[in-house]
């Protein structure tokens, strides 16, 4: 989820730099494992690959689908249950292409003042987000749009719960115009977030981008 990235979040990259609280820090090191961190990639591209090695096995565990195709080539799912529960066998977000094939994920913590050091992964690798509430509608034409957010500052001096997100508020700040017309409306809390990708990447598994994936329809976040 680094921003520049963009792989979960490119399109709402500018949202997520611009919210109060919100924050992304881009670690130095190089993408491919250091030797501490082996052992968890090697282990979590094996467990999630057997466990959801495509969208529909994602969806069956609980994971929706609130992106659209982002510019490495992922459309990212999210298993709210899962945010953040520092439980590297569920991620709270897959990450797909557009054939359903899985790319990789992202791994949540709760936030703290200090970065994670957990699993044997260089604490630089986190990045931390501000909380904020997402949600996916269905327009006039009967098509989902995807990538829609807004700052839970926001949500809640309109009267919403974080704790409880809802379409109503969304109409009542203007966010939509219809609450009936939202499918699924989540929060996503302050939280420190690791990406990680599972399918082979030569460029290595906490790169921004894998030269093997190729964007089809990519949505761009400028």
């Amino acid at each position: 989820m680094h921003s520049n990235r963009l792989a979960a979040f490119a399109a709402l990259a500018a949202f997520l730099l611009a919210s109060p609280g919100a924050y992304a820090d881009t670690a130095k090191l190089s993408p491919k494992p250091l030797a501490s961190e082996v052992a968890f990639v090697s282990g979590i591209q094996s467990d999630l690959m057997a466990r959801f090695p495509t969208a529909a096995s994602a969806e069956a565990a609980g994971y929706v689908r609130y992106t659209d195709e982002d510019e490495t080539g992922a459309i990212s799912y999210v298993n709210p249950a899962n945010l953040p529960n520092g439980d590297a066998t569920h991620p709270s977000q897959l990450w797909y292409d557009v054939k359903g094939n899985l790319l990789g994920a992202d791994f949540s913590v709760p936030w703290t003042a200090d970065r994670p050091k957990i699993w044997g992964v260089d604490p630089s690798r986190w990045d931390r987000f501000g909380a904020h509430v997402h949600y996916v509608y269905t327009d006039a034409t009967g098509n989902k749009v995807y990538g829609k957010a807004v700052g839970a500052k926001q949500f809640a001096a309109a009267g919403g719960d974080l704790s409880k997100p809802d379409a109503a508020t969304l109409q009542k700040m203007g966010a939509i115009k219809d609450a009936s017309t939202v499918n699924y409306v989540f929060a996503f809390p302050k939280i420190w977030d690791l990406i990680v990708w599972v399918k082979t990447n030569p460029n290595g598994a906490f790169a921004e981008k894998n030269p093997l994936v190729i964007p089809v329809h990519p949505v761009s976040s400028d």
